[in-house]
């Protein structure tokens, strides 16, 4: 019975020590850099999939031409960002729109976004 009791408490000792680990490597963040693609000034949203529940990092955040911002996401289980961006143009004239998925990110990745098509509205 003793045998049994140290084999469980160190199975459960280990199994915390994971617990840890991963919610220690869940709170860290990554920094990357929002580039706008284009020279029109854009308005953009950018999601972090890896954060539970996935949200955004960036809502409707203004990116002049050629500019860019820093964004934090957090990185997934192997280290690496994962985010959903929608941009769109902010004149009236020429609306354009853009959005795309990026796996893969690393610490102080650039992401390019643009807005290179036309825009689709909801019913």
């Amino acid at each position: 019975m003793i045998a049994y009791g140290n084999k469980f408490m160190r199975i459960l000792g280990l199994a915390l020590v994971l617990l840890a680990t991963r919610d220690a490597f869940g709170d860290d963040t990554m920094n990357i850099r929002v580039y706008n693609d284009t020279g029109d000034e854009i308005v953009v949203t950018v999601y972090d999939m890896n954060a539970r529940p996935p949200g955004p990092v960036l809502e409707r955040q203004t990116i002049d031409g050629f500019a860019w911002i820093p964004a934090l996401v957090t990185p997934g289980l192997e280290g690496d960002g994962h985010v959903r961006w929608s941009a769109e143009t902010t004149g009236t004239s020429f609306h354009r729109c853009g959005h795309a998925e990026r796996r893969r990110l690393f610490n102080d990745a650039m992401l390019h976004v643009f807005t290179d098509s036309d825009c689709v509205r909801g019913h």
